[in-house]
């Protein structure tokens, strides 16, 4: 007998038959003996339904972040209550319980809490009497009892933590892909599954634009050692193990290519080189919720030294990213910005790239018999990223990723 937590996301339980398919892979799993927590998103589309009747209340991103999470938290109530009520037409007993109730202590950051703890107490009295449980994902709440969320990829962050604290045998992330691929198979078509991957590896390809799992939860994983899978909820077909490495899995010197191709470039000329300049610049963009990838500075050398910087942002924060430039440049004497709205970075991640050599020449002499040009490099110990124009983007995925896995 074991004690398992499912995840499942808003395609999982996109309407009321994927519910029932969902209902019925639960009753299937408790018939055979296991103890089941179940965690559940907000139907498909419910949330940006969710978002439009908030704009059409107060106007867009005016609504107090209090009353967003409130209402935005009712997407995966509904759908744990509408599981509930499934199980027990398939004569399952079960209980829908929201992230507070569920024992989900957050602290008070509206839209992107994060969780303090969770008290299992709530979750395993049920499932001692032999109920399913089910928890809506992406919530919690505060030590003053106010509704909280826990911003994109919430739910899997809730299963993840879920798992930890009640100390499941496994834990299960459904979603309507197979599980992780080496490449995204939309743009790859001989792209193939992964059967194991490292911590590490998962959540580089995440951060690298992967969206298969966000990749704060791939962090609480590895933070917390959980062990998890990722698989499809529309069929049987065992998934992806994400896991702590193994010497055999630097065997593999490439694991997976991923492709960002919602990626903008920013270059400031002629900025001050002078200590604190920088400093305040990303500041600016921190204060404004602009999240900054890719940084490359040239310094240029003479009586008034000066340097010219380049970074990256998504290109939903580009025009953010503008205004905040375009206010400091009076401060900081910045002579003008160049902008390129339509850029991809194409990441190469496996482990065994820490200990085998010469992976970046064969990845730029690729790119170069594919003539595309590199704006960006960027490298960690098992990546290498580089920023391309987006017009030759998946070109050049598919020539890497021939070149190492296939």
């Amino acid at each position: 007998m074991a004690l398992i937590v499912q995840k499942y996301g808003g395609t999982s339980v996109g309407d009321q038959e994927r519910i029932r398919s969902v209902a019925r892979r639960i009753r299937d799993c408790r018939d055979r003996g296991d103890h089941i927590v179940a965690v559940v998103s907000a139907m498909k589309g419910v949330t940006n339904q969710l978002i439009g009747l908030a704009q059409g209340a107060s106007g867009p991103e005016m609504h107090p972040k209090r009353e967003l999470d409130m209402l935005l938290a009712t997407g995966e109530q509904t759908t744990g209550a509408l599981l509930a009520m499934t199980l027990h037409d398939l004569n399952v007993p079960a209980i829908s319980l929201t992230g507070g109730q569920a024992g989900i202590k957050t602290d008070s950051v509206h839209s992107k809490a994060r969780i303090k703890y969770i008290d299992p107490e709530w979750i395993i009295r049920p499932l001692e009497v032999g109920m399913v449980v089910i928890v809506a994902g992406f919530q919690g709440q505060d030590d003053n009892g106010n509704v909280t969320t826990l911003g994109r990829g919430g739910s899997d962050l809730s299963a993840i933590a879920i798992a930890a604290a009640t100390n499941a045998d496994l834990c299960q992330i459904y979603t309507d892909v197979d599980g992780v691929f080496t490449a995204d198979p939309r743009l790859v078509p001989q792209a193939r599954k992964i059967d194991e991957i490292t911590y590490e590896e998962m959540l580089e390809l995440a951060s690298a634009g992967a969206k298969v799992m966000q990749p704060r939860s791939v962090e609480y994983a590895e933070k917390l050692k959980v062990r998890f899978e990722v698989r499809s909820s529309l069929n049987q077909t065992e998934g992806t193990i994400v896991k702590e490495e193994t010497p055999t899995m630097e065997q593999v010197v490439v694991r997976g290519v991923s492709l960002d191709e919602n990626q903008a470039k920013l270059t400031l000329i002629d900025v001050p080189d002078r200590p604190g300049v920088a400093a305040k610049i990303f500041q600016a963009l921190d204060r404004a919720a602009v999240n900054v990838d890719m940084i490359v500075q040239n310094t240029r050398h003479g009586s008034a030294p000066s340097t010219d910087m380049s970074f990256t942002v998504d290109r939903h924060d580009l025009a953010t990213s503008r205004r905040v430039i375009e206010a400091l440049k009076p401060e900081f004497g910045i002579e003008k910005v160049q902008v390129q709205e339509k850029m991809g970075k194409l990441s190469v991640v496996g482990v065994g790239m820490k200990s085998h050599s010469g992976i970046a020449a064969k990845i730029f002499d690729i790119l170069a018999r594919e003539n595309v040009n590199i704006d960006m490099i960027s490298t960690s110990e098992i990546k290498l990223s580089v920023v391309i124009s987006s017009d030759r983007s998946q070109q050049a995925l598919r020539a890497v990723h021939a070149a190492f896995l296939e």
